[in-house]
């Protein structure tokens, strides 16, 4: 698929992190399987933090929040943190209004600690997605944190299962 804007959301606090590598390697097989051209962008939000709590938005954070906007799909990534996304990101994702991303495809993934934390993905992470009117067309990626040293299986077919959706959800929503 030529031309689409793939960006990728880290909501991991910590610079350089295990999350924001998965969710970097989980954009490029999603990209390979689906036949995206273009290398997904990355925001990795801890980049902005203090900044995402002062009014105005700063520069930074408008930026951030245009690229959001003008991308084709999103792959949204966060550690579990209290069984949940972390707040970083909840933060972020409080400054786009409800139903702004409209028709737009988002990918939730969650780097999971502990296997009672699974279903956090699919319970907390795409309900936020959906009420910002993102189309979740596609399981999230429950990442058990034990398979980031070799996360390539398990990446790989995810890819491969949600290619399919992610291609008919970017053809639905170059239609529009």
């Amino acid at each position: 698929m030529v031309g689409v804007r793939f960006l990728v959301i880290i909501g991991n606090p910590r610079p350089g992190s295990r999350t924001a590598a998965a969710a970097h390697a989980a954009a490029l097989a999603v990209a390979a399987a689906a036949g995206i051209d273009a290398a997904p962008d990355v925001l990795d939000l801890s980049e902005l933090g203090p900044a995402l709590l002062q009014d105005g938005p700063p520069p930074a954070v408008a930026d951030a929040l245009a690229r959001v906007a003008d991308a084709d799909l999103l792959l949204v990534a966060s550690p579990t943190y209290k069984a949940t996304y972390t707040g970083l990101l909840k933060v972020f994702l409080d400054k786009i209004a409800a139903g702004a991303l409209a028709g737009k495809p988002a990918l939730p993934l969650l780097v999971v600690g502990a296997p009672r934390h699974a279903l956090a993905v699919e319970v907390h992470l795409r309900p936020l997605l959906v009420e910002l009117g993102a189309t979740v067309p596609t399981p999230g990626l429950a990442l058990p944190e034990s398979s980031l040293d070799q996360p390539d299986s398990t990446l790989a077919e995810w890819a491969g299962q949600v290619a399919p959706a992610v291609r008919g959800a970017l053809t639905a929503g170059a239609a529009r």
